[in-house]
């Protein structure tokens, strides 16, 4: 191996003590959620074990970090993002965010008049949704209405839902989804008196 790459893999320890510091986690409460062994998580911190990519990828999500976080891979010089669309379910999945856990940011792109009749389907999480163009027919529960641009909805997936353009337009809207239930908390500046 080349000297800067030496570095690099002789700089994770430190690295991955500090990150545990910092989220006030024990080695122990790190093995239990990474599965990896307290005393190779000590000789990872320490320096005396070389890092793998089989033991990096387990840590780099316990600690909500990125690969290139965790071993500080030098930048590209390009800041832009490359993200790459996905479809599911006849709809485009466009990723805005990369680190891994918590709240994921999507934009989502429904071409018109293709999703059909609603399939309502439930799992855990909380979505807040925004409509950019187009116009959205949700079903939310029991209630079935349509968001027009600049309008938003927030709600727990664990409640029966399905969205869809509601016209033969296509819909454009932001997602922002938390897998294990966290919710987007908007702060909004009271009304002046009088006002």
């Amino acid at each position: 191996m080349d000297e800067a790459m030496d570095q690099a893999l002789d700089a994770v320890g430190p690295r991955l003590r500090a990150l545990r510091k910092e989220r006030e986690a024990t080695l122990a409460d790190l093995s239990e959620q990474t599965g990896i062994s307290v005393s190779t998580l000590s000789r990872l911190e320490s320096g005396a074990r070389r890092p793998t990519l089989e033991l990096l990828l387990p840590l780099a999500k316990a600690h909500g970090v990125t690969l290139d976080d965790l071993v500080d891979a030098p930048p590209t010089g390009d800041p832009r993002i490359h993200m790459r669309p996905v479809t599911r379910h006849g709809m485009i999945h466009l990723p805005l965010t990369r680190r891994p856990g918590g709240i994921q940011a999507y934009k989502l792109i429904i071409p018109g008049g293709t999703r059909g009749e609603p399939d309502l389907k439930v799992h855990e999480g909380y979505e807040w949704m925004y409509v950019l163009n187009g116009n959205l027919r949700v079903v939310l529960g029991e209630h079935d209405f349509v968001m027009k641009p600049g309008e938003a909805a927030e709600f727990d997936t664990r409640t029966p839902h399905w969205f869809g353009s509601a016209d033969e337009r296509s819909v454009e809207f932001l997602s922002l989804f938390g897998s294990q239930g966290e919710r987007a908390h908007l702060r909004a500046k009271p009304k002046a008196k009088g006002a």
